[in-house]
């Protein structure tokens, strides 16, 4: 699928370059494909993936969170720490496992916005719940609907990458290493 924005040509640009000089012996480079990092801590930012994190974030710290998509939306993810580790794991790996095909996908939960909210519901409860404001934002749609669902990350998981199993335990993770007490 081609990239729908400039954002997605940049990257796909990159990993051909990365692929490309490391083809021609000029580096050993390997470009790692990240999900949607969840739940990000600090502030929100205008990033059109800003909502995924704060639909979590914000109610865990007593505060209203808005959801400009539907429940009905899909995403993949990853937490913090799952990131940090994916990075130290590509540092140290052999590239030469890895082949020519120096772009990897890395594994993540792909799940609904509904399925995050009830992940949150569980950790938290209902007054956690209550927090989400559904407002719908036609611009960030826009963005959202083009972006992929789901992945295919076995290259990544048979080189020893490793992330969640369910968007509970990203939220569990952001509650043990960044929810201010």
């Amino acid at each position: 699928q081609a990239p729908q924005t400039s954002y997605g040509a940049q990257k796909a640009i990159s990993e051909l370059m990365l692929t490309d000089y490391s083809r021609k012996g000029f580096f050993d480079g390997l470009s790692i494909r990240l999900p949607t990092i969840c739940v990000r801590p600090g502030k929100a930012n205008l990033a059109a993936s800003s909502f995924f994190s704060g639909i979590i974030r914000e109610p865990l710290n007593g505060k209203e969170a808005i959801l400009p998509v539907p429940r009905d939306v899909r995403h993949w993810h990853a937490s913090p720490k799952s990131a940090a580790g994916f990075l130290r794991h590509a540092a140290t790996l052999d590239l030469d496992k890895v082949g020519h095909r120096r772009a990897l996908t890395m594994p993540g939960v792909s799940c609904t916005v509904e399925e995050q909210i009830e992940a949150l519901r569980d950790v938290a409860g209902n007054d956690a719940v209550a927090l989400i404001r559904d407002e719908p934002d036609e611009r960030i749609m826009a963005i959202v609907k083009n972006w992929p669902r789901d992945f295919a990350p076995e290259r990544a998981r048979a080189l020893g990458f490793r992330a969640e199993d369910n968007f509970r335990q990203i939220v569990e993770t952001y509650i043990a290493e960044d929810l201010k007490r």
